[in-house]
C-alpha cells in the first residue's frame, strides 16, 4: 500500500501500535477508579502546555509534558481536599486549563493557529520520530510498572482504605498513575487531538469489559480492540481526509455498539 511509503504514516502506525499497548491498561484503571473524566481534564489542560510552548518558541511537547505533570499532582491534591465532591477539582482544572490556553493563544501571533488546531483535532503528519521514541520508552515503563505493581494497584483501585492500612504508599501511587496518564495524553495528542484523546484511552477498556470477566482478559482484549480501532482509523483518515482522532473514536463507538447488540441478541 502506497501509504506506507510515507515516513509520517510509518511513524503514525508505530505510535498507534505503542498507544494500543498502554491505552487499555490506563483506561481500565481510570474506569475502575471512576476517573474517566480525569483523562478529559488532563487533555484540556494540556492545550495550555502546547500554547505555552508555541508562545515561548520551544517544542510544545516538552512544555505540554511539564504542564500535565504539574496538573496531575495538583489534581490528586484537590481530589483529597474535596474527597466527597471530587468533581469540583475536575471542573476547576478543566475550565482553568482551557482558560489559560485561550489566553496564551491570544497573546501569540496568528501564525500559531494552525499548530494549535493540529493539537486540537489531531494530525497524522505531526508525529515526529522523537515522539515515537518517547512513546516507546513510556510504553515499556508503563508495562513494566503494571507487571510489578499489578496487585498493589488492584487493591488501591477497589479499596483505598485497605491499601492504606496495608502499608501501601497510596498517595504516591495515585500521583504516579496520574502523572503517567498525563504524559501519555501529552504524547498521544499530536495524533488524535486533545478533544478526543480521553476516548482513545477509555473506549477500548470499556469495550473489553463487556467481552471478558477476568482482569488480564480485559487487558488482552482491550489491546486487540485498540489495535483494530487505531489502525482502521488511521487508514480511513488517510483515504477520506478526515481527522484521525475523530475517525478512530467513531470506530471505537461502532465496535462498542456492535458488542452491545451482539450481547443483547445472545
Amino acid at each position: 500500500m502506497e501509504m506506507f511509503l510515507y515516513g509520517f504514516m510509518q511513524r503514525a502506525f508505530q505510535a498507534s501500535f505503542l498507544i494500543s499497548l498502554v491505552a487499555p491498561i490506563l483506561g481500565l484503571f481510570l474506569i475502575l477508579r471512576r476517573q474517566s473524566l480525569m483523562a478529559d481534564t488532563l487533555s484540556h489542560v494540556s492545550l495550555a502546555g502546547v500554547a505555552l510552548g508555541l508562545l515561548i518558541g520551544t517544542d510544545p511537547t516538552w512544555t505540554n509534558i511539564s504542564v500535565v505533570i504539574l496538573v496531575a499532582i495538583v489534581l490528586e491534591y484537590l481530589r483529597r481536599v474535596y474527597r466527597t465532591y471530587s468533581e469540583i477539582s475536575i471542573a476547576m482544572l478543566m475550565s482553568g486549563g482551557m482558560a489559560v490556553a485561550l489566553v496564551l493563544m491570544g497573546l501569540n501571533d496568528s501564525g500559531a493557529t494552525v499548530s494549535i488546531q493540529q493539537f486540537l483535532f489531531g494530525s497524522i503528519v505531526t508525529i515526529s520520530q522523537e515522539q515515537v521514541w518517547m512513546l516507546l520508552f513510556l510504553t515499556l515503563l508503563i508495562i513494566g510498572l503494571y507487571i510489578i505493581f499489578k496487585r498493589p494497584m488492584y487493591i488501591l483501585t477497589f479499596d483505598e482504605e485497605t491499601a492504606f492500612t496495608s502499608g501501601l504508599p497510596v498517595q504516591f501511587m495515585s500521583i504516579l498513575f496520574n502523572v503517567l496518564t498525563g504524559i501519555t495524553i501529552a504524547l498521544v495528542m499530536p495524533i488524535v487531538g486533545a478533544l478526543l484523546v480521553s476516548a482513545i484511552l477509555v473506549l477500548p477498556a470499556a469495550i473489553s469489559i463487556r467481552l471478558s470477566k477476568s482482569f488480564n482478559g480485559v487487558i488482552v482484549i482491550g489491546i486487540l480492540v485498540s489495535l483494530f480501532g487505531m489502525f482502521t482509523g488511521l487508514i480511513g483518515s488517510y483515504y477520506l481526509g478526515t481527522p484521525p482522532g475523530a475517525t478512530i473514536t467513531l470506530i471505537f463507538i461502532l465496535v462498542f455498539a456492535l458488542t452491545g447488540l451482539v450481547r443483547k441478541i445472545k
